[in-house]
């Protein structure tokens, strides 16, 4: 049974991800999405609320569970038995930054990494633009789950 992580910090999770993770599901047993908890990212939302989001997000999916972590994906991927890690790719600039990271992750733990790019229709998408959007008021419910556009309204929509 191969079983694959896609580790990010998802925060929030966007229809990006969502393409990344149902190609993924048709070639994997099993796909664990795993929000990462980024030393290097101020955090949006709590990791608590992204891995709730990520698990109503993917209830369509059978074969994809979530979970939320610290540390090394290496380290998170060998305790999940993981047998590959999941990358998207929006540009070549990402496929830069990611193919240093696979290659890094293999030579200090032999696990091979696996790049999905994006679609063309999702490639522009970003997090860090849904966080300044909704931050402002914007509609983001094009960009994102609908769980996602209704947990933003709710929580920052009524902050004015």
């Amino acid at each position: 049974m191969a079983i694959a992580i896609y580790p990010g910090s998802f925060d929030p999770v966007h229809l990006g991800h969502v393409q990344i993770v149902e190609t993924a599901a048709t070639i994997f047993d099993q796909l664990i999405v795993v929000a990462m908890h980024n030393r290097e990212k101020k955090g949006f939302l709590s990791i608590e609320k992204r891995e709730e989001l990520l698990k109503t997000s993917f209830v369509h999916l059978d074969n994809v569970v979530t979970d939320s972590s610290t540390g090394l994906v290496v380290d998170v991927a060998e305790a999940l038995n993981a047998d590959v890690i999941i990358k998207g790719l929006r540009s070549s600039v990402d496929f830069e930054i990611e193919m240093q990271m696979a290659q890094t992750n293999k030579r200090i733990s032999q696990i091979n990494t696996f790049f999905i790019p994006a679609d063309p229709e999702f490639s522009y998408i970003s997090s860090r633009f849904i966080r300044e959007i909704s931050s402002e008021g914007g509609d983001v419910s094009g960009l994102v789950p609908k769980p996602v556009s209704e947990l933003l309204e709710r929580e920052i929509g009524n902050n004015d």
